[in-house]
């Protein structure tokens, strides 16, 4: 996420919340998903396996990434409070990392989908992403990608 220029904003449990803006913040945001695939597979699942050889755990993960106006706001007590972000985007990225991870690591909406950079739609001259309908919300436009970009 930092080496795309995000900024982590929330870890809520095993979920982590980033936010992008500026140039190229639909590409570097889809980028950075493409990096944490990389790792996974080929940094931390080895890992994994090497120092626990008799498990057959595999470390699984979905990243949602979409745009919209956000806004953050303080709730909660004195002492005991914390930021919420409120917008479509936080709604959208939190509900797409609940989609089964056994087809697709990264999914993006169209509205990133259709802004990102060309160098983060196609590797070799092949798209990196698959268009699908995404049932549970209207069957909206959404793109899956299991491609993981090298770190």
């Amino acid at each position: 996420i930092k080496s795309e220029d995000g900024v982590i904003t929330a870890y809520d449990g095993d979920r982590i919340m980033a936010v992008f803006i500026g140039e190229r913040m639909r590409s570097r945001a889809a980028l950075a998903g493409l990096k944490l695939n990389y790792a996974v597979r080929n940094i931390i699942n080895p890992a994994i396996k090497h120092q626990y050889q008799q498990s057959d755990f595999v470390l699984k993960h979905v990243v949602g990434v979409d745009v919209s106006a956000i806004r953050a706001t303080r709730t909660g007590v004195r002492g005991d409070n914390d930021l919420v972000w409120v917008g479509r985007a936080a709604n959208y990225a939190a509900k797409l990392t609940s989609l089964p991870s056994d087809s697709w690591q990264i999914w993006v909406t169209a509205d990133i989908y259709n802004r990102l950079a060309s160098d983060v739609k196609h590797s070799n001259g092949q798209s990196v992403w698959e268009a699908r309908l995404w049932t549970a919300m209207n069957s909206m436009q959404i793109y899956g990608s299991n491609w993981g970009f090298p770190i």
